[in-house]
């Protein structure tokens, strides 16, 4: 299998230089609207042209003063903002749709003690229809916000995640972990659940897979995620944002945001390999370090 090493690169524009070409044009023009006074005394005229220029200066000299978004951090902020609205419609889902099927669910229960016997059937029938449309809404509102992750941590939220989306299918699926992995950031936890979790959605619904290897390792330099599968493959685009691939690119936006990488291998009909790696955050290899000095003394 071939693959593409893909990392996103968000420069900032420069905007010195071009601050500096608009500073040399005003000083110029200041300078001709002078000799223009001087030598033909028309006062008013230079004045006005004098008071736009010494404007413009002003406004370029508060540019610094105003807040400007680097591409990095408005990704970012974007993915912040994602998360947030997941949360929410998780809760709506979970605590108003989910009473509300609950009470129809009583409801139904209650017309079919008092239903003639010729309607039974339709409200058993009601009933079960109900049931499945309220586990759907939990799955999805487990899916939007997994709540697990504070409390089970990754591995235990990946698996109960594979277990719930793979249950009807006849995919082969292992999960691996060797380490223990408490003590993860949040921030790296959560990305690599929504990889994993748009991986998987890509088979399921692309890949026509019947194996899936999931493996996280916590290695020195930071926490790596593996995501195999024996599906069609595909070929992945240098730039998948704009080739349409938005939930690959979503993927590399969550590792390089937490100064990681991702790298897709895949080709048509060899399957897909999804690597990522995420390096621990600074204080997280101070204490690594400190522990492994511990160990050794």
């Amino acid at each position: 299998m071939h693959g593409s090493n893909k990392t996103l690169k968000l420069r900032p524009m420069n905007s010195n230089k071009v601050s500096g070409w608009i500073m040399a044009v005003i000083l110029a023009t200041t300078a001709c609207n002078a000799v223009a006074w001087l030598y033909d005394s028309s006062l008013l005229w230079a004045l006005l042209n004098i008071l736009a220029l010494l404007t413009c200066w002003y406004g370029l000299s508060r540019a610094n003063h105003t807040i400007q978004f680097q591409p990095q951090e408005l990704a970012d902020h974007m993915l912040n903002v994602q998360e947030a609205e997941r949360h929410r419609l998780s809760r709506e889902l979970h605590d108003d749709i989910g009473q509300m099927l609950t009470a129809a669910k009583l409801q139904c229960g209650w017309l079919q003690r008092r239903a003639p016997q010729d309607l039974h059937l339709h409200c058993t029938m009601l009933d079960s229809i109900l049931d499945e449309t309220l586990s759907k809404v939990r799955d999805v509102s487990a899916s939007l916000n997994p709540r697990q992750l504070a409390s089970l941590g990754l591995e235990a939220s990946l698996r109960a995640h594979l277990l719930q989306t793979l249950a009807q299918t006849p995919i082969l699926w292992s999960l691996e972990c060797q380490q223990r992995l408490a003590g993860i950031p949040e921030e790296m936890a959560i990305a690599a659940f929504r990889i994993t979790q748009e991986a998987v959605t890509n088979m399921l619904r692309h890949a026509q897979a019947k194996n899936l290897r999931v493996r996280i390792q916590r290695l020195a330099e930071g926490l790596a995620l593996s995501i195999c599968d024996d599906g069609l493959g595909f070929s992945p685009a240098h730039n998948p944002g704009a080739q349409g691939q938005r939930g690959m690119a979503g993927m590399e936006e969550r590792a390089t945001l937490l100064g990681g990488h991702l790298t897709v291998d895949s080709k048509p009909g060899c399957g897909t390999r999804i690597q990522a790696l995420f390096p621990w955050p600074p204080r997280t290899r101070e204490r690594a370090k400190s522990a492994e000095t511990s160990k050794h003394s």
